[in-house]
């Protein structure tokens, strides 16, 4: 499966939180040769199940990839010489600083989706105290180019909006497109449930595409409280250094996938991928996170009475903006870290606590 074909496919495929069917569907799609069950929960979380080679009942690891966008909603109407415009809302945390200027898709429940501009007022025609400011949200509007009387008659509040933004393939094996936090890990999985076809492994995988992440972490809460593994694997991008960005903010891009160390993650589940990053020389990072993650493995870990829990997470620049930037090599060595580590587990082996630094 070619990496650059696969990530373009999801990052192209709409998705906000609450809104996830059209992104659902393909992955269920491209999950289907690789798994033995699929299914979706009542939140809307898609569910895959690959059996493992061990007698049952085999222990259970979770794979958890948000397949949820930032993205927008449309809380009203505005009019001005008989011109309609659409208010805004964010669905997520979504920089404002970014917007102006922004292609976007908005999506009637009936119909095809509606191109739209994000417009404000020239800076000629603005004073200088609101020239240095960052409009507000009530002073962002979307241009669809309609008459009041049609747009009214096409968009009810509360239709989404995705930003538009075409799959870049820049130099260097990177690629820049919408969506990659956190298509990519949904691409990771993928990559790794096809690479298990050709090996054996004995624990069942449950690969979850979980919704609404970028609202609270919804679909992660309520899918591993219905699978109830034994341990969990989280997948999720991650800060890359760039300009204005140094080394004590982020991680390396191009330095391979980044294995989460802190409170919010087991740490026999964190030696584990490191002995197995090592032993097959994949490239890798320790990321500290000192306090919750803000990704699914925050909300993984106190399910039930508590779920051993990773996190894995590939790096990204430009997150939580229109468009976000990433390496291929970076993604592919997130998959075959846990491809292998998928393989390297023991059908008796269970995740323990010890402290290892003693108390």
């Amino acid at each position: 499966m070619e990496t650059t074909a696969l990530l373009r496919q999801l990052s192209e495929a709409v998705g906000p939180p609450g809104y996830e069917a059209p992104v659902a569907e393909l992955i269920e799609r491209l999950w289907r040769p690789y798994v033995d069950e699929l299914r979706r929960d009542p939140l809307g979380n898609l569910i895959a199940r690959r059996r493992g080679s061990g007698a049952e009942p085999r222990p259970v690891l979770l794979l958890a990839a948000h397949m949820d966008e930032i993205a927008l909603l449309v809380s009203g109407y505005a009019e001005a010489y008989g011109h309609g415009y659409l208010r805004i809302e964010p669905i997520g945390g979504i920089d404002r600083r970014v917007l102006l200027g922004q292609r976007v898709w908005v999506h009637p429940r009936d119909g095809e989706p509606l191109p739209g501009l994000i417009a404000t007022p020239p800076p000629h025609i603005l004073s200088q105290s609101e020239r240095k400011k960052v409009p507000p949200w009530d002073h962002l509007f979307i241009d669809p180019g309609l008459p009041i009387e049609q747009l009214e008659a096409r968009v009810r509040i509360g239709d989404p909006i995705t930003f538009r933004a075409d799959y870049l393939e820049l130099k260097n094996r990177r690629v820049a497109g919408k969506a990659f936090d956190n298509r990519v890990s949904v691409a990771v999985v993928t990559l790794a449930l096809a690479a298990l076809l050709e090996r054996t492994h004995a624990w069942d995988i449950v690969a979850v595409a979980t919704v609404q992440e970028e609202v609270g972490l919804y679909g992660a809460t309520t899918a591993a409280y219905g699978v109830a593994p034994t341990a969990a694997v989280a997948l999720d991008g991650t800060f890359a250094r760039q300009h204005d960005v140094g080394e004590d903010e982020a991680v390396a891009l191009d330095g391979g996938p980044a294995i989460g160390v802190g409170p919010n993650f087991h740490p026999y589940l964190v030696d584990r991928l490191k002995e197995v990053a090592e032993h097959h020389e994949i490239a890798h990072q320790i990321e500290a996170i000192p306090r919750g993650s803000g990704t699914d493995a925050w909300a993984i870990q106190v399910s039930r009475e508590g779920i051993p829990t990773a996190l894995l997470s590939v790096p990204m620049r430009y997150m939580h903006q229109p468009v976000e930037l990433l390496s291929l090599r970076d993604v592919e060595r997130a998959a075959r870290l846990l491809t292998e580590f998928i393989a390297d587990l023991r059908a008796d082996e269970r995740p323990v606590w010890e402290d290892e630094h003693g108390s």
